[in-house]
């Protein structure tokens, strides 16, 4: 798989047969695409105006639907994914409540993994439940499972790996099983990236990532995005895009546009700290386990090309949780992932959310599991800081 893109690829002819054509990115020499911080756009003319209105032709209206710099950052999103098209929101839920609202209901059924991103988890538990939406959680390596859930269902949700546990799924096998049953399938691609895993090239039909974690890479944006068909993306722009109103800022698009054109060289560096990291961690003994994609051998691991910097790992029972996470220095305690710097999330943490309802209740997921996402440091100072951490937090 090809694992990079040009400069080139910022540009307004991203993917062909646009309707937009956004200002020549070379236009007066420039490097960077620039930023249209506009909420509307002015016409020359009341033809011109009704042309657009009456879907004669297509242009630019009001930044809460298109924008020239959010739509640069779609195309480029949709031309690495090998899809037809791309809408950016204000952040990764919005784009997948969006993208199931599209899809779905009253009276529908979801099939969805277990240990999915907890809040997707919610979303469809608490939200879907209201509106009349029945979901059936599987276990993906189990197909007879998968298979028996689809048939009647609108959409299979994936993840490849799953949230937190980092669970593989052999996405060829499942997407084929939900095209066989006429059943759309949708993957939130954010831990691989376009660079290390390509889904629609595997059967999947619609691809989401919140661009918040690798695409930006700098934690300083929240933003999601979904690609797919010509025909999905319509559908979400028909159906759930314009009355969410969670639209992306052009400012944001342009962070997004500047963090993807270094994402090919940060996520090889994520991906060789990462694993010299999940290694070490796997040979001492106060982890019990170590839960990394590279260590699994699952079909799963087929469709990736490359590790992010994201996985988990089990403290022994003789470790404490909070003396472990107190007695990091250079590692920080936060959510979220892709940036520069190192996190832990507990489980623990997780664990307290006061109505319960959360994946790691339902599916079961250890007090001891830490969520390691590995930044930019250079690693034997991330590793030192480990080792003393695990020795003080010894009960």
């Amino acid at each position: 798989m090809n694992q990079s893109f040009s400069p080139s690829d910022l540009g307004g002819h991203a993917a062909a047969g646009d309707l937009f054509t956004p200002v020549d990115p070379a236009a007066f020499n420039a490097v960077s695409p620039p930023i249209f911080q506009t909420s509307l756009f002015t016409y020359d003319s009341y033809e011109a105006m009704e042309d657009v209105f009456a879907g004669r032709t297509r242009n630019f209206i009001y930044s809460r639907g298109d924008n020239p710099t959010v739509r640069e950052f779609e195309l480029l999103v949709a031309r690495l994914e090998g899809a037809e098209d791309g809408r950016a929101f204000s952040s990764g839920t919005a784009a997948i409540t969006a993208t199931i609202l599209s899809l779905v209901e009253a009276g529908d059924r979801v099939v969805a993994v277990r240990h999915l991103y907890n809040d997707v988890y919610r979303l469809l538990v608490k939200l879907l439940g209201r509106l009349g939406v029945t979901v059936d959680f599987v276990d993906p390596s189990d197909h007879d499972e998968v298979r028996k859930a689809l048939p009647g269902a609108r959409l299979l949700y994936l993840e490849n790996p799953s949230s937190f546990v980092f669970e593989l799924q052999d996405i060829v096998a499942l997407s084929a099983m939900a095209k066989e049953a006429g059943v759309t399938t949708v993957i939130d691609n954010s831990w691989a990236t376009p660079l290390f895993q390509k889904p629609i090239q595997h059967g999947v039909d619609i691809v989401i990532h919140a661009a918040s974690k690798y695409l930006g890479g700098h934690s300083d944006t929240v933003a999601g995005v979904v690609v797919g068909s010509n025909e999905a993306i319509a559908r979400i722009n028909s159906t759930s895009y314009p009355y969410v109103g969670a639209k992306l800022s052009p400012f944001e698009a342009w962070l997004l546009l500047r963090g993807m054109r270094t994402l090919r060289v940060r996520l090889k560096e994520h991906e060789r700290s990462g694993l010299l990291l999940a290694d070490r961690l796997k040979q001492h003994a106060a982890i019990a386990r170590v839960r990394h994609p590279a260590f699994q051998d699952h079909p799963g691991r087929a469709t990736l090309s490359g590790y992010a910097g994201l996985f988990a790992f089990d403290l022994t029972p003789d470790i404490d949780v909070a003396r472990f996470v107190n007695a990091l220095r250079e590692i920080r305690l936060g959510v979220s992932w892709g940036g520069p710097e190192t996190l832990v999330v507990p489980a623990k943490v997780a664990l307290q959310i006061p109505d319960r309802i959360t994946t790691f209740i339902r599916f079961g997921v250890s007090e001891q599991t830490i969520r390691f996402a590995v930044g930019l440091e250079e690693p034997g100072l991330l590793w030192n800081d480990l080792q003393q951490a695990l020795h003080a937090a010894k009960r």
